[in-house]
């Protein structure tokens, strides 16, 4: 809008606006960003625009954003724009240069998009990338989900158990406890042995990082050491040696063999997932018993695994199911959303989009980095 008073033309500013985009892929229910945080946003001096629908499947309607103060409209045109899973091609097309995205972008997947992203022109932040460092700690988005994956992995093998978690005693006499045991005890596998606890299972974990021990008794669970200690960097495991995975397949099969439920979660940045349980630890398991497989994605923990399918294999049901957080949608959408509100503290700053790359967080999850258009074109005058 413009106004003519003395001779002098007066532009009204137009604030900075935040795009919420509906999610394309068929099993993702969840949405980058939830009313609440809208009305923070807002009362910032931002504007908000959802897409149509973009909360449904999350089961937040419009209306809810447009009661929180948001527009429905393009959100792909927004200056920056929110998203969940990595954008596709077609969606990467609808963005313009100097445009910001920000959600889960597959840096380390060599099928990503970042090499589009950044020759459209558009400044990118991966979720992913974020260091997990203490003062990042609210922007943290992988832990945030994988709260929701290992606590949901341990319903699903409730689920599937022939068997009770908890001991039980009556007249008819006493059931024991089920026995869970947790391989890879990050953030997915300490909530799955709370879980399993509070249901009333015993519970142990095992990982390759000997400094997890102590996490892993402070929520009531045994821990399992093979005397194998592989920390690496980033607060994930290395890789094992050749040697080392023997002598870890030895010790796991006995432990495997004695478990009524088995869930994995043992990831390695940028590799196939660690073999945990092989062929032969299945087969010595009790039949009824129950392994889920929360690694599928990037090839699975189980030998015998089939990413994103229930099998069963010598009475063993093996499960991977795929994206556990999206099943989950509407606390997983409220955590994930706290995550980018904190992020975009530090991206904008007076209602502009400028991130300072001396910031570590900043520096490491910035996997496109492109001058927004205005500055683009004044710097080539």
């Amino acid at each position: 809008m413009t106004d003519v008073h003395a001779g002098a033309v007066h532009h009204e500013e137009t604030p900075l606006t935040v795009g919420v985009v509906a999610e394309s892929g068929a099993d993702e229910r969840r949405v980058a960003l939830v009313p609440k945080a809208v009305a923070s946003l807002i009362g910032q001096g931002l504007a908000v625009v959802v897409e149509p629908g973009a909360g449904a499947r999350a089961l937040l309607p419009d209306a809810s954003y447009i009661a929180a103060g948001a527009t429905t409209g393009d959100a792909w045109s927004a200056d920056v724009v929110l998203k969940v899973a990595p954008p596709s091609d077609a969606e990467v097309a609808r963005l313009r240069r100097g445009q910001t995205l920000i959600g889960h972008l597959a840096p380390r997947d060599a099928e990503n998009q970042i090499a589009a992203l950044t020759g459209a022109g558009v400044q990118a932040f991966a979720v992913e990338a974020i260091p997990r460092i203490s003062r990042a700690q609210a922007m943290d988005a992988l832990s945030s989900q994988a709260n929701v994956a290992g606590y949901k992995a341990v319903l699903v093998a409730a689920s599937e158990s022939t068997r009770f978690f908890p001991m039980l005693t009556t007249a008819a006499g006493t059931v024991k406890p089920a026995t869970v045991l947790v391989l890879g005890v990050g953030v997915a596998g300490l909530q799955a042995l709370a879980t399993a606890r509070r249901l009333g299972a015993r519970t142990t974990g095992y990982d390759v990082r000997p400094e997890v021990a102590d996490q892993v008794r402070s929520v009531g669970a045994s821990w399992l050491d093979l005397e194998i200690h592989a920390a690496g960097e980033g607060g994930y495991a290395r890789e094992l040696t050749a040697e080392e995975r023997v002598q870890q397949q030895r010790a796991l099969e006995k432990a495997i063999a004695a478990s009524d439920v088995v869930i994995t979660t043992a990831l390695v940045p940028g590799r196939p997932a660690p073999r945990l349980v092989t062929a032969a630890a299945v087969e010595a398991m009790r039949p009824g018993s129950v392994v889920v497989d929360l690694a599928g994605e990037t090839g699975g923990n189980c030998e015998l695994t089939e990413p994103g399918q229930t099998v069963t294999r010598h009475g063993v049901t093996i499960c991977s199911p795929m994206n556990l957080p999206a099943t989950m949608p509407e606390h997983s959408s409220e955590l994930y959303s706290k995550n980018l509100t904190a992020l975009l503290e530090l991206i904008i700053t007076d209602s502009a989009v400028a991130p300072d790359f001396s910031d570590e967080i900043l520096a490491a999850a910035c996997v496109s980095r492109c001058l927004p258009a205005d500055r683009e074109m004044n710097e080539h005058v």
